[in-house]
């Protein structure tokens, strides 16, 4: 599956997928089989990116186009 929302979002904060590797303690060859499919993101990634990113991990995954995320308070 590829991800070219994560290339979008990253290229949107002008960062490299070096500093996004890094972020994520990986290397740079790992990141980009993210972007480019080649290789499946590990849920802790993707919670990891949602975060930073401050979108959600559906956005990423491309099942929703709303990019806000949404924060439920539990009483």
């Amino acid at each position: 599956m590829h991800f070219q929302r994560l290339k979008d979002l990253r290229e949107d904060m002008d960062l490299t997928q070096t500093k996004v590797a890094e972020l994520l303690h990986t290397s740079q060859t790992v990141y980009s089989r993210y972007e480019r499919g080649f290789q499946t993101i590990p849920v802790e990634h993707l919670l990891i990116l949602a975060d930073f990113y401050g979108v959600s991990v559906d956005y990423i995954l491309g099942r929703t186009n709303i990019k806000e995320v949404s924060r439920q308070i539990k009483k």
